[in-house]
This record gives structure tokens, C-alpha cells and sequence, in this order.
């Protein structure tokens, strides 16, 4: 039993090490003006992935493979060494991952409910006799009586909810530029890919660069969606529309989780005219990841626990 102790921990480490400077090199690059938010947002989208499964440990059979070239980490092994020596401190450390593995879950269901009606996290729908439903660029949408503001849910199928009478309260051109943005939504799966990162944070709540990656993905899915509607020629209609949809008593705005970001969408969109290709910089931004992404695939690699010594 101790002899595995000590490999698993380091290997996570290992791991996380890696994970940690990919998402470092993320936020720096995607901080850099110049690349389409669409390409960042999947930079992002990448970075989560990773954090959640070493994409490294598909070539070594994640850390099961012997590799003859792979050199123990100094530094890290103390760690796994000093918890397989001391099992109290072990149980410990996983008695308090546990507590807060269970917290975060409980959490994420207690999230679920309003997470369905506003942004989309969730799966279920309105169910009132008073509905209409269309299709909107082939996505369904429900106008419904109970629906509080624009919104995509449904994870595996999604679908756009509306409130009844926004019809009437939007021109077509805005109700298109609302539409072209939630359409984006559903088309790439947004609710699937943020309800797994959550998933994913219940078991790495204890690392705040999870928490970061959170928050830039949330960001930059807004903010991607956005440049289709400004590629569309729609972004003036898009801020009239939330303008319109905005309520003093409670805020009907489409959510972009800050009032910051809020007011840098609406910057952006109020720009209205459709942004040139910047295919360059967007080959550059994903040519610099990659070779990151590959260092750090081949850092964790190198460290495999394959090659891992200690003496009990």
C-alpha cells in the first residue's frame, strides 16, 4: 500500500505543475490584444481540459509506462515520500480534500437551479401551455411566459428560451443580433463544456489557478459570442436589445459575470463595424500554445512515476 502512495502523489504534482504553467501561459497570452476572443476562448476551453486530465499520460499510460529516459523530479518526491512514511498526515490531507470535494459538489446542485433559468448550465425547461417555439439558424427556441431573459439551456440538446412578447419589445434586427449570440451558445456547447469544468472544480477546489480558468473561460465565451454578432453587423442592435431587455427592479441583461466585463462588451459592440481577419496573429497566439501545451505534455512525460525510487 505505502509503495503507491508516494508515485501517485508526486505524479500528481507532477501534473499539476505542468497544468499550472500551461495556464500561466494562457492568461499571458491571452491578455495579448490582437487574436480573436473566439480562438482565446478555446485556448481556454484546452487549458481546463488539461488541468482535468494530463493529456501527457496518453502516451505513457499516465505514469504506468516505463520510459528510459525519464528522470525523477527532485524537489517534488519530498512530498510523497513524507506522506507515505506518515499515513496520519495522509488521511488528514485527504479527509480535508473530501470536506471540500463534498462542499463544492453540494454547491455546484445548489447552483443548478438558477444557472438553468439564466445562463445556461443546465438541462431543463419550461413546461407552461404558454409557449411558441421556431428554429433560429436550426437551433430550437422556446418563447415562454415563465422565461426572466435570453438564454440557452440544455446541456446534450440544447435549446434557446425567450420571454414571450420579446417580439414585441425588439425590432428584428435586434431580436437577430439576440439570437445570432445565444445560436453561438448552443452551437458549440457551451453549457456542456462549462458544467464539466465545474465538475471538474469539485475535485481541484484547492487550486487558484483552476478557479482563474473558470473565470477567463465565462469571459471569453461571452466575449467570442459577441464577435459573431459584431461579424454580423449587429453589435449596435445588440446593446439596444439589452438596453431594452434591462429591468431597474432585476437585471434582465444577458449575463457576462461582472459588470466590468459588462461594460467592455458593450464597448466593443458599440465599435459596430465587423472586425478585420487577424489571421496572422490568431496563428501566432495558437502556434505559441501549442509548443507550451507540447513542452508541458513532454515535461510530465519526463517525470514519469515510471522512474520513481524511494526506500521505505
Amino acid at each position: 500500500m505505502r509503495e503507491h502512495i508516494a508515485p501517485f502523489v508526486y505524479y500528481l504534482e507532477v501534473h499539476l505543475l505542468c497544468a499550472s504553467i500551461l495556464c500561466l501561459a494562457a492568461w499571458a497570452l491571452t491578455s495579448i490584444r490582437g487574436a480573436s476572443a473566439t480562438w482565446k476562448y478555446w485556448i481556454w476551453v484546452a487549458t481546463s481540459v488539461n488541468f482535468m486530465v494530463p493529456l501527457g499520460g496518453f502516451f505513457n499510460g499516465f505514469g504506468a509506462s516505463r520510459v528510459s529516459w525519464a528522470t525523477q523530479l527532485g524537489g517534488l518526491d519530498d512530498v510523497g515520500i513524507g506522506i507515505s512514511r506518515n499515513l496520519i498526515v495522509g488521511a488528514v490531507l485527504s479527509g480535508v480534500w473530501l470536506c471540500g470535494a463534498a462542499f463544492m459538489f453540494a454547491r455546484l446542485l445548489m447552483r443548478l437551479p438558477p444557472d438553468r433559468r439564466h445562463e445556461s448550465v443546465a438541462g431543463g425547461r419550461n413546461t407552461t401551455p404558454l409557449e411558441r417555439r421556431f428554429l433560429a439558424h436550426g437551433v430550437p427556441v422556446t418563447l415562454s411566459a415563465a422565461g426572466e431573459g435570453p438564454s440557452v439551456d440544455g446541456v446534450l440538446r440544447p435549446h434557446i428560451s425567450l420571454p414571450l412578447g420579446i417580439d414585441r419589445l425588439l425590432n428584428d434586427r435586434e431580436l437577430d443580433a439576440v439570437l445570432i449570440h445565444e445560436v453561438t451558445h448552443a452551437r458549440r456547447r457551451d453549457n456542456l463544456i462549462g458544467l464539466i469544468h465545474e465538475i471538474a472544480l469539485c475535485g481541484l477546489w484547492f487550486h487558484p489557478l483552476v478557479w482563474l480558468t473558470g473565470s477567463r473561460l465565462a469571459m471569453f465565451r461571452e466575449l467570442s459570442c459577441d464577435d459573431f454578432v459584431i461579424e454580423s453587423s449587429r453589435g449596435a442592435d445588440l446593446v439596444t436589445a439589452l438596453a431594452k431587455l434591462a429591468d431597474p427592479g432585476e437585471s434582465r441583461l444577458l449575463r457576462a459575470g461582472a459588470a466590468t466585463l459588462f461594460s467592455h462588451r458593450l464597448a466593443r459592440l458599440k465599435a459596430s463595424q465587423p472586425r478585420r481577419a487577424r489571421g496572422a496573429a490568431d496563428l501566432v497566439l495558437i502556434m505559441i500554445y501549442g509548443a507550451v501545451l507540447l513542452a508541458c505534455m513532454v515535461e510530465t512525460i519526463a517525470h514519469t512515476p515510471s522512474c520513481f525510487k524511494v526506500v521505505m
